[in-house]
């Protein structure tokens, strides 16, 4: 018997509406915990906005400048498999659920995992697991961990310290915990170009001296150590249901995966997990 979206999916949808401003996103993430809402106007799902979005953006004030637009969604009555293949094809975490045009739920990555727990997929994480990753220092300063993960485009990543034990992972969660909104006045100024009247120019302003007030998210100055959280790890022999069932129950979205000796070898993530189960249900035709 097929599972169903509607079967799956969280129905109290946490959402922002525009018009609505990066502040008003930010405290939903942090209120409701989660790292992406639905963009609402008028009862209809318009846009999606992440914590990467802000991470970003992190000039940018206005919701509907900030969100993505056209959101990929689906329909309740969808397969389990199918959000699964919409979520891994378009390499997105999360799918509004959407009965017309108005949201009725949303079905996430997570989601998926809590059903891979249950089905017992006995295969081994070898295969899914990614074994290339981007790995921090310790003793990096957080502002420029924050920017190598923006410039490799990675939600997460294992922390070594000077031996090159694994000690740690951060991922955007922990970034966005460790972020501080500045404001700054700055100034720009506007002078008349040589198509302008220069007796008027003279007259009533020679140089206009605009002051406006710029808000950032800035990361605060510290070590990634003092960010990063503990690693929950596992090994490649572990099984897809069994990490699932880790995930869950620890709220994580990725697992380093290291040797018997504790060395890294690769990053298991959720949507790893997503892999084996769409390859579970295919095979059994679910």
């Amino acid at each position: 018997m097929s599972i169903l979206v509607k079967d799956v999916m969280v129905r109290s949808v946490a959402f922002v509406e525009i018009p609505g401003s990066r502040d008003d996103v930010l405290k939903t993430l942090q209120d409701r915990k989660v790292s992406g809402v639905p963009v609402v106007k008028k009862g209809e799902v318009v846009g999606m906005i992440t914590r990467t979005d802000l991470l970003r953006n992190r000039e940018e004030d206005q919701t509907a400048l900030l969100m993505s637009r056209e959101p990929v969604v689906v329909n309740p009555e969808s397969s389990v498999v199918k959000a699964s293949k919409l979520l891994i094809e378009h390499g997105i975490r999360r799918l509004p659920v959407v009965e017309g045009k108005k949201l009725v739920g949303i079905i996430t990555v997570a989601d998926i995992v809590r059903v891979a727990e249950g089905l017992n997929i006995q295969v081994s994480i070898e295969p899914y697991l990614e074994k290339e990753t981007v790995v921090l220092w310790s003793e990096m300063p957080l502002p420029v961990a924050g920017a190598i993960m923006e410039f490799a485009a990675v939600e997460a990543c294992p922390v070594i310290d000077t031996n090159l034990k694994l000690v740690g992972i951060i991922s955007d969660r922990d970034l966005i915990k460790a972020s501080v909104i500045e404001d700054s006045v700055e100034k720009t100024d506007m002078s008349a170009d040589a198509g302008e009247d220069a007796w008027m120019w003279d007259r009533v302003m020679q140089t206009i001296n605009r002051y406006y007030t710029i808000s950032r998210i800035q990361l605060r100055n510290i070590l990634v150590r003092e960010a990063m959280v503990p690693p929950i790890t596992a090994i490649k022999s572990a099984e897809v249901s069994e990490c699932a069932a880790v995930m869950h129950k620890n709220r994580i979205d990725q697992m380093p995966v290291v040797t018997s000796s504790q060395k890294l070898m690769g990053l298991l993530k959720d949507r790893d997990i997503v892999r084996g189960l769409i390859d579970h249900l295919d095979e059994r035709g679910a």
